[in-house]
C-alpha cells in the first residue's frame, strides 16, 4: 500500500501539467487530422503521439522526472514505452468501442474510442515513463 501511495508525489504533479500541455496539442492533431482532413483512425491517433513524444519526451525528462541521463539507450527506452503504451491502449479502445456502441456511426465510435485510448495511454504512459523509460537510478 505504501508503495501504491509513493506514486502519488510531486513527479505526478509535474507530468500531469505536462500531460495537459501534451494532451491540448495532441487532440487539435488527433481530432483535426480525423474529423477536418478525413484520415484514418490509426494515421490520425499515431500522428498525435509520434508529434507529442518528442516533446513529452523532453519536458518529461528535465521537468517531470529531472533526468540527468544522456544515452541512446534511455531513448531507446522512451520510444518502446511510448509503443508499447500506445498499441495496448488505442488497441484496447477500439474493439472495446465497437462492441460497446455497435449501435452508434463508425464516426462516433472512433471518436469516442480515441478519448478511451487517450485515457488508458496516460495512465500507463505515466507508469513506464517513470519505471522504465525514467527510471531513477538511486
Amino acid at each position: 500500500m505504501k508503495k501504491l501511495l509513493s506514486l502519488f508525489d510531486a513527479k505526478l504533479l509535474r507530468f500531469l501539467i505536462v500531460g495537459v500541455i501534451n494532451t491540448l496539442v495532441g487532440s487539435a492533431i488527433m481530432f483535426g487530422l480525423y474529423n477536418l482532413a478525413h484520415c484514418s483512425y490509426w494515421l490520425s491517433s499515431a500522428a498525435n503521439y509520434v508529434l507529442t513524444s518528442i516533446l513529452s519526451f523532453f519536458l518529461n525528462k528535465y521537468f517531470t522526472f529531472r533526468n540527468k541521463e544522456q544515452s541512446l539507450s534511455q531513448v531507446l527506452r522512451f520510444v518502446v514505452n511510448i509503443a508499447v503504451c500506445y498499441g495496448l491502449a488505442y488497441g484496447i479502445a477500439k474493439p472495446l468501442c465497437r462492441a460497446l456502441l455497435a449501435n452508434a456511426s463508425v464516426s462516433v465510435r472512433d471518436n469516442v474510442s480515441m478519448l478511451v485510448g487517450m485515457v488508458l495511454f496516460t495512465g500507463l504512459n505515466y507508469l513506464g515513463q517513470r519505471f522504465f523509460a525514467f527510471k531513477s537510478e538511486k
